[in-house]
């Protein structure tokens, strides 16, 4: 194989390159920091339903921007909270025609 830093031909089995001291090892990638909204968005979206949608839709744009993780958490906050929204829709849809039809049974 060759050296990917001074092009020397080096032996296949070569921990550093005789020729240039470089490691001949792929380096490990970088560790993708998490950004924090995400993590704050996908939390609240169980527990204060719009806080978290709108920490979430911000944690996502943060994270196309600055190349940061969590944008999985993020789209995981923007659902929990449409949905949690819409099931408290659905609540509130369903005692308004209760009320509606116990105060028309009077």
């Amino acid at each position: 194989m060759f050296c990917k830093n001074c092009g020397q031909e080096i032996d296949d089995k070569a921990v550093v390159c005789p020729h240039c001291g470089v490691s001949t090892q792929p380096e490990a990638p970088a560790a993708v920091k998490t950004n924090t909204l995400a993590i704050v968005g996908f939390v609240l979206s169980f527990f204060v339903a719009i806080a978290g949608l709108v920490c979430s839709i911000l944690a996502r744009k943060q994270c196309r921007e600055r190349g940061e993780g969590g944008a999985g958490l993020a789209l995981a906050g923007i659902i929990i909270s449409i949905a949690e929204m819409a099931i408290a829709l659905l609540y509130f849809i369903i005692i308004v025609i209760v009320m509606i039809g116990a105060a028309a049974a009077m």
